[in-house]
């Protein structure tokens, strides 16, 4: 049999839109900032009581609409994007400045950052994260120990915006994703639900 193409394993995960495959790098700092418009879908399923803290708050895509929407919001990135506190690495932290976390990680920190909310004591930690970050054995171990409360899935695809571009909002998107809701001290069994 004749091939008239030429490519590896990669492009065939890429043809399928495997998320966890690309035919272009990752951005060097992994910023990839969140559609603002996932703000007001997560408030419409979920309420958090006192400050939130946006660990990673880019150029704040997310901290201006929680602000919008009433609440005290506490910004702060890594690198210094403009808004917020720069310089604050999140993994250092060793207090809330925030009662709640709602943010988006950089993908390839999330689990670290979901057992540092956690273990820092947030009342509700809520993290826009692909689906298929419930799959892997490491991150199966995490659900072990700290499962979420909820998985808020969309139903229609949310784009995010490499570096920041909010052009990208306006483009379809290969990749699934879904709000990740973790409540203190919660050791039940994650519940579904679908933002539509």
């Amino acid at each position: 049999m004749n091939r008239d193409w030429t490519g590896n394993k990669k492009a065939t995960f890429v043809t399928l839109g495997a998320s966890s495959h690309s035919t272009t790098a990752r951005q060097e700092d992994d910023y990839y900032a969140t559609d603002p418009i996932t703000v007001g879908e997560l408030l419409s399923v979920e309420q958090f009581n006192g400050t939130i803290w946006e660990p990673s708050c880019g150029e704040g895509h997310l901290s201006k609409e929680l602000e919008k929407a009433g609440y005290e919001v506490v910004s702060t990135d890594l690198i210094d994007r403009g808004y917020g506190t720069g310089g604050v690495d999140f993994f250092k932290q060793d207090k809330l400045l925030g009662d709640n976390i709602i943010t988006n990680p950089p993908y390839k920190y999330a689990t670290e950052a979901v057992k540092h909310s956690i273990q820092l004591g947030a009342d509700k930690t809520a993290m826009f994260l692909k689906l298929t970050f419930l799959e892997g054995k490491a991150r199966n171990k995490l659900f072990k120990q700290y499962p979420p409360k909820k998985v808020w899935v969309y139903s229609s695809r949310r784009q995010v915006a490499i570096n920041g571009d909010p052009e990208m909002f306006k483009k379809s998107s290969a990749a699934a994703y879904a709000w990740f809701v973790w409540e203190k001290d919660y050791k039940g069994t994650p519940e579904i639900g679908w933002i539509l």
